[in-house]
């Protein structure tokens, strides 16, 4: 059920200028491919190789608004998928399972999974629900709800130290204490600011975000 439909337009693919250097640019290849409860699942897919990453968004956002992450992460080696959420709440882990498994199918040795707050927490229900099935994950703002006791996977918690919710409370303290229950190995990075999740990227910081994530998904 998996099909290929070719390559995205020009509004998805961006080449870029860095320090006067060319950096390539990755068509994005629309593909689709059931979860396990038969909800159809649409993604975007770049770059090739046996080491693959899937890139689930927070609530505000999409599958397209990984794109300049998409490309520096493919840029660096990676396969990557970038989907979209169902848009019921229930069974949003099996989404990221079917991300990760379409992966694994189609030839990824290992697979990685960056969520940003919303996909993140969904992330992390996948992986505890499933433990070997994610080698690496990224918490990006996110992980305050399930504690990750079983996961298998590598796991790098990473938020700004003032980034608040609900009435004006900071983020960290939850995000610390279910990251000090959190089965290892694992890693806490926090940054400046107060940017939450995908925005953080649009700030000064978003230039480590990436260097972070970069560093964490490459290490042996």
């Amino acid at each position: 059920m998996t099909a290929s439909t070719g390559i995205v337009g020009q509004a998805i693919v961006v080449c870029g200028l860095l320090a006067f250097a060319v950096l390539p640019c990755f068509g994005a290849d629309r593909i689709s491919f059931p979860t396990q409860d038969g909800v159809v699942i649409s993604a975007l897919i770049y770059g090739s190789g046996q080491n693959a990453v899937v890139l689930a968004h927070g609530g505000r956002f999409n599958k397209e608004s990984w794109d300049r992450q998409a490309q520096a992460l493919a840029r660096s080696g990676f396969r990557v998928l970038a989907f979209d959420f169902r848009r019921a709440e229930v069974g949003r882990r099996f989404d990221v399972l079917a991300a990760v498994n379409h992966l694994r199918r189609t030839g990824a040795k290992t697979v990685s999974v960056v969520g940003a707050s919303m996909g993140g927490d969904y992330a992390a229900e996948a992986a505890e629900a499933d433990p070997a099935a994610i080698d690496r994950l990224v918490l990006l703002a996110a992980g305050a709800y399930t504690p990750l006791i079983h996961a298998r996977a590598r796991k790098l918690f990473v938020l700004s130290r003032n980034d608040v919710m609900g009435e004006n409370t900071l983020r960290l303290p939850q995000i610390r204490n279910q990251f000090e229950k959190a089965s290892g190995p694992k890693e806490l990075v926090i940054l400046e600011g107060s940017a939450h999740a995908q925005a953080i990227f649009a700030t000064d910081q978003g230039e480590r975000l990436m260097r972070e994530i970069l560093r964490f998904l490459s290490a042996r």
